[in-house]
């Protein structure tokens, strides 16, 4: 049996001032279906000759990774188009066969709650489009604008429905809920925290209402085996598992469920802190029982803490991303510290090579002046690469480093840092990278800073770990991957610098070097090495997933200039301040009309 969809496609905005007749033929080349949570609506790679409209739930977009990772692109929600670009692209005649070729999708489209799609064949939308050309007007735009966005932060990619589960009967969620609610309207922000008694047995319409309504949406349950709890996890664009820190999780930790967050990998651990507690587990450990991407840590109920996952839940997280560039690496300090002047927070933290060891400094909580007086003790007031030694697998034996990581970061989890940590390095053992978001953060360090022929690598898990500057000097798309919000980065890198011809002309051997120079002199092996290994480092890539770009005056300082500190970190506080000038960073974390806070140190 036909059925009259016409008064249906008059719902969606796109097509609201269609006439009436273009719809009813338009209708008898579309067609309406159900979507169940976590069903696919189509793959990367397959052929598209439709578009679809969202009329009810929300779609999730996914790519998939060089490494086979999926990664997130964004919510597609009712209302929105979906399959537009394919069906605009296939629109071509390319082959010049006057028939139009149809093109693949680029991404992969999956149901992040149940949904209710209309699909419209070409020739119907043709239809739509000759009978209103405004649409391919708007339509243009939407694809433009997604294009311009691409993972950049907007409030597409954020999620807006969060499920917030207790795994203990002790954790007050309520309470906690209503504390984050606060932070968020603090920025402005609108939301609203749904419990058992309101939210069972309403209908899909129901969360589309509160979802088109709030910028923000808690639903608050406890993990078991209840309706309730099902039905949060469904509806959920990501899912929040709290935990308290002195306690031990079961595995696995949530009942057997077909949610789409939770098969996507959508999940965080939030760890409960009250000060003075024991804590019982592992970070890996949460993160392995919830099978989950994340794990962040809020201490007291008010405070920093809940103002930092209040701007995650509204998608106006900081993330700061530090290049990779040995001693230039030192203008990172003076960036962290205009930040911080600026009252702007670091919410996630991340680098590669020297950067990443910047980054630890920040993630382990030091105020300017610790910072300032660790990195001149470990690196600045004697060489850390001072160990020279016939090499056999490096140039210097590496204990020094060894030594003063574990003087200065000790025995510290990464997943127990206050700010969020990842670290990059290169696995020659199947030529990508590795990102260290779990274990001990002095193993992370010391793989990334492993410069080929130079430090000794990391074996870890039976794979050759070097330095992360190799393949991914500045990892801003894995900032990207880890958090939804804005990405400062600060790029020390330059195109790689010369040698002098002389040094190599007619060289001593290793006795004479060592008689004429001393052991505390780096040998011309040691550019060579740093010249080889930098030599693909391109000074421009990973700029384009960047919001704000701190690019620091530079010139006359070079890789081994370790004693330059004090001129590299005034270049970075500089270079800084430049960069923020504007002030539109404060605007996006806080709204424009927030009061500023002071920025809180995170301590371990």
């Amino acid at each position: 049996m036909s059925l009259n969809i016409a008064p249906t496609l008059k719902t969606i905005p796109f097509l609201e001032d269609v006439p009436k007749r273009a719809l009813r033929a338009a209708g008898r080349e579309a067609r309406w279906f159900s979507l169940p949570a976590g069903w696919e609506l189509f793959k990367a790679g397959e052929i598209s000759n439709s578009i679809y409209f969202v009329l009810s739930g929300s779609l999730g977009a996914f790519r998939t990774m060089p490494d086979g990772r999926s990664d997130f692109i964004g919510h597609i929600r009712a209302g929105e188009p979906v399959g537009e670009m394919a069906l605009f692209e296939g629109a071509f005649d390319d082959d010049g066969d006057g028939i139009p070729d149809n093109a693949p999708h680029t991404s992969s489209v999956y149901a992040l709650r149940d949904a209710e799609m209309l699909e419209i064949s070409r020739a119907g939308f043709d239809r739509l489009v000759k009978a209103e050309p405004e649409i391919l007007t708007a339509m243009i735009r939407l694809m433009l604008t997604r294009l311009r966005e691409g993972r950049k932060p907007n409030r597409r990619n954020a999620p807006k429905v969060f499920a917030l589960v207790a795994t203990s009967p002790t954790i007050d969620l309520k309470l906690r809920a209503r504390s984050l609610k606060a932070s968020l309207n603090k920025f402005g922000l609108k939301c609203r925290i749904v419990e058992e008694t309101e939210g069972t047995d309403q209908p899909t319409g129901f969360f589309d209402r509160l979802e088109a309504e709030n910028d923000v949406v808690m639903l608050v349950s406890s993990v078991g085996d209840t309706g309730w709890y099902r039905l949060s996890v469904r509806q959920a664009d990501r899912i929040w598992v709290v935990g308290r820190a002195d306690a031990r999780p079961s595995n696995p930790l949530m009942p057997e469920d077909n949610s789409p967050a939770r098969s996507l990998k959508l999940i965080d651990v939030i760890l409960l802190h009250h000060g003075g507690e024991r804590q019982a587990a592992k970070p890996a450990e949460w993160l392995d029982a919830a099978n989950a991407s994340r794990i962040l840590h809020w201490e007291g109920m008010d405070g920093p803490s809940c103002e930092r996952l209040a701007r995650i839940m509204a998608g106006r997280s900081v993330g700061l991303v530090l290049s990779g560039g040995g001693a230039r690496a030192y203008a990172h300090i003076g960036v962290v510290k205009a930040l911080r002047e600026a009252g702007i927070p670091i919410d996630f933290v991340g680098g590669s090579s020297m950067g990443a060891v910047v980054a630890a400094c920040v993630a382990m909580g030091w105020d300017d002046a610790e910072i300032d007086r660790r990195i001149r003790k470990a690196f600045v007031e004697t060489n850390p690469l001072g160990d020279y030694v016939l090499p056999v697998v490096g140039l210097v034996r590496g204990k020094r480093v060894n030594t003063r990581l574990h003087e200065h970061f000790g025995d510290a989890e990464i997943g127990d840092l206050g700010v969020p940590f990842f670290a990059v390095s290169t696995n020659l053992t199947d030529g990508t990278y590795l990102v260290h978001r779990r274990g001990l953060l002095r193993e992370a360090l010391r793989a990334t800073i492993s410069l080929p022929g130079i430090l000794p690598p990391v074996v870890h898990d039976g794979e050759v770990l070097v330095d992360g500057a190799v393949l991914n000097n500045f990892p801003t798309g894995i900032m990207r991957e880890l958090h939804r919000g804005v990405v400062v980065g600060s790029d020390v890198a330059r195109a790689p610098e010369g040698l002098a011809a002389e040094d190599f002309a007619d060289p001593p051997g290793f006795f004479g070097w060592v008689w004429k120079h001393g052991f505390s002199s780096a040998p011309p092996i040691a550019g060579l090495l740093m010249r080889s290994a930098t030599l693909s480092v391109d000074p421009s890539a990973g700029r384009e997933l960047v919001d704000v770009l701190v690019v620091p005056e530079l010139r006359d300082i070079e890789l081994r200039d370790w004693e330059a500190y004090d001129e590299a970190v005034q270049a970075g506080y500089e270079a800084a301040q430049k960069a923020l000038a504007s002030g539109e960073l404060i605007d996006f974390c806080y709204g424009p009309k927030a009061q500023i806070p002071s920025v809180t140190i995170d301590k371990v």
